[in-house]
């Protein structure tokens, strides 16, 4: 098949071009291999003029004024990415913002449709090469995870005083504040 996919803001919309079988089989396949967190609300088709595509390919996403697609909810860290957090000799050990296509957040960090990450609190915050590189490949758990980033390249975290002033300004911050919540000084 060729064609191409993009977000906007009333959902994902797909073109195909190929035999009526291989389009009705891709269709069976969306339908029946979602992702993890995805929810299908309504699955329309309908006959469109063909372009002569040549590949298959994610294009830029298109804003609408009708603005109906769900946001999903933040999710908690998954068992994959708990395996990296914890895996001293991982990129990512002991990263607060672990995230993948099957955890993170999302609601908590969009500001506009469509879901794109410069519609999202990351905005300010350009990939690394090998976070990028993750994003770009649709065979990692990270293609097109909004939120990916990592020490080098994302957010990080500080634990501050009353005052502002930053105690510690690492990812230890996190165990210290959560021991300082269980000693009752915060």
């Amino acid at each position: 098949l060729k064609g191409s996919v993009a977000n906007t803001s009333s959902g994902v919309s797909v073109h195909l071009e190929g035999t009526r079988e291989k389009i009705d089989a891709f269709c069976a396949a969306l339908s029946d291999n979602v992702p993890p967190l995805a929810h299908i609300t309504e699955f329309s088709a309908f006959p469109a003029k063909l372009k002569g595509l040549s590949h298959f390919s994610i294009t830029k996403s298109r804003g609408r004024d009708e603005k109906s697609t769900l946001i999903s909810p933040d999710i908690s860290v998954c068992e994959d990415c708990l395996r990296e957090l914890y895996n001293s000799r991982d990129r990512r050990y002991l990263y607060p913002f672990i995230n993948c296509t099957n955890c993170g957040p999302r609601y908590s960090i969009i500001s506009d449709m469509p879901y794109d990450r410069p519609n999202t609190a990351m905005k300010h915050f350009k990939m690394c090469k090998t976070c990028q590189a993750e994003y770009d490949d649709p065979g990692n758990r990270r293609f097109h995870a909004q939120p990916n980033a990592c020490e080098a390249c994302g957010p990080h975290v500080r634990l501050c005083d009353r005052k502002g002033e930053a105690i510690q300004a690492d990812n230890n911050a996190v165990e210290n504040a959560a021991d300082l919540l269980r000693q009752g000084h915060i």
